[in-house]
């Protein structure tokens, strides 16, 4: 399933050492996926605790679902870290789901993936409480806050966080983990948000461009249960003060695949 009928502008880059093929709109022609993607792929796989990063012992999912799953980044990253056995991926957009398929197959992943086109909404219904991880990179401007992105990345970066924390409550089973990335400054509305809807946040990890930066975004791992219980854990560092990658990136963006 090519797309190259839809979206000409089409570039083939490659993730953790050149072991994981990945399709995506060029520069200017759409969202692209950055390093964000990644982290929340590790951190649900809880693989952010230093060492060889791979899937922490029963860490691994029967099934995952990516909610917003764009061209795929975050559910094949899972596969990538043995984190989950078989991935569904949620995207509205089209053209994006398509590509998708596509880096799905060229990775070999035919068979533990399938993509869903639609909204989220729709997609929880179909797929009710049957995951045990649930990962979501959610768009971050809420409809009429702010200055709407532009067309290219609208649906990625424009939508309402609720109606994805609603989706991941919907489709995660009742001992599942539900994993999202948000904007630090915005972090007491995600926290708030999953509260509002049954999902209790557990684990909290902040990301730091360098060590004496502000925190960037948060990761943040929830459960359906009882209030309390969160563990904040030691702050994630991009670079160091020369502005090189800090030792813990260098080895999540090399991390080999196995064969």
């Amino acid at each position: 399933m090519g797309v190259e009928g839809d979206l000409h502008e089409v570039s083939h880059d490659w993730l953790f050492a050149g072991t994981l093929s990945l399709r995506q709109p060029a520069r200017r022609a759409g969202y692209r996926v950055n390093v964000d993607a990644i982290l929340l792929a590790a951190f649900a796989a809880r693989a952010l605790a230093g060492g060889e990063p791979r899937a922490a012992r029963g860490a691994r999912a029967r099934h995952a679902i990516d909610l917003g799953a764009g061209v795929g980044a975050v559910g094949l990253t899972l596969l990538h870290f043995e984190a989950a056995a078989r991935v569904t991926m949620v995207e509205i957009d089209p053209t994006l789901a398509r590509l998708a398929v596509d880096n799905a197959g060229e990775n070999a992943w035919t068979e533990q993936t399938e993509v869903i086109v639609g909204d989220v909404r729709h997609a929880a219904a179909r797929l009710r409480a049957g995951a045990d991880l649930v990962a979501c990179n959610p768009p971050y401007v809420t409809p009429g806050r702010g200055r709407a992105p532009a067309e290219r990345v609208r649906s990625a970066k424009y939508g309402d966080l609720a109606t994805f924390v609603e989706a991941a409550r919907k489709v995660a089973g009742r001992r599942a983990r539900a994993c999202f990335v948000y904007p630090a400054i915005e972090a007491t509305t995600l926290l708030a948000t999953l509260r509002a809807h049954g999902l209790e946040p557990k684990r909290l990890r902040a990301v730091h461009g360098r060590a004496n930066d502000k925190a960037r975004v948060v990761l943040v791992e929830s459960v359906p249960g009882k209030p309390g219980g969160l563990v904040i854990e030691p702050p994630f560092v991009e670079t160091d003060a020369r502005g090189a990658r800090s030792p813990e990136l260098a080895a999540l963006l090399t991390t080999p695949r196995r064969r």
